[in-house]
């Protein structure tokens, strides 16, 4: 079966700095400076870095984690700064088990247009995965049906996030 595509009307504006970004400015340096002409679904900050939900999900839970300093390749990153980013990384791991129990994760750097990276700051993805997620729109369509809005997921996360990183301070 040839794989159609459905396409998300906002992304593209998106992508390519139509809408929901501040012009001439990084998308993530704005949300770090919390820019209130942003759209913010942030979770957590702590020691220099931030955790966001991505405003365009593949899957519930889907976040990402960066430095509110621009830094736009891991090799940027002071020795410091990359064991806080493993520590948050595994904060992430808890708190998305703990809330939504998924079988597995995806977890990684998109670096370069060539790798799909919309935005030049670095950003760790952490997308849960479930089991049994394909369904029949997926089978039929090729496409993904996301079944909770950013904000019940902000909602959700932002408090265990708290209670992790509490936890870990102390």
């Amino acid at each position: 079966m040839e794989r159609e595509n459905l396409f998300v009307p906002g992304k593209e504006a998106y992508v390519r700095r139509r809408v929901g970004r501040p012009a001439g400015k990084c998308i993530l340096c704005a949300l770090a400076a919390r820019d209130p002409d942003v759209i913010s679904l942030e979770l957590a900050r702590a020691s220099g870095f931030l955790v966001s939900l991505n405003l365009y999900p593949y899957n519930p839970g889907h976040v990402m984690v960066f430095p509110a300093r621009h830094v736009e390749d891991p090799r940027e990153l002071t020795d410091e700064e990359a064991a806080v980013l493993h520590g948050l990384q595994k904060v992430a791991l808890d708190v998305l088990n703990r809330v939504y129990e998924p079988a597995g994760f995806n977890i990684g750097y998109n670096l370069g247009n060539a790798a799909g990276a919309s935005i030049p700051h670095l950003h760790l993805h952490i997308v849960p995965r479930y089991a049994n997620e394909l369904g029949v729109m997926e089978i039929l369509s090729g496409a993904k049906i996301l079944i909770e809005d950013p904000r019940v997921t902000q909602n959700r996360l932002r408090q265990a996030f708290d209670q992790e990183l509490e936890k870990s301070r102390g």
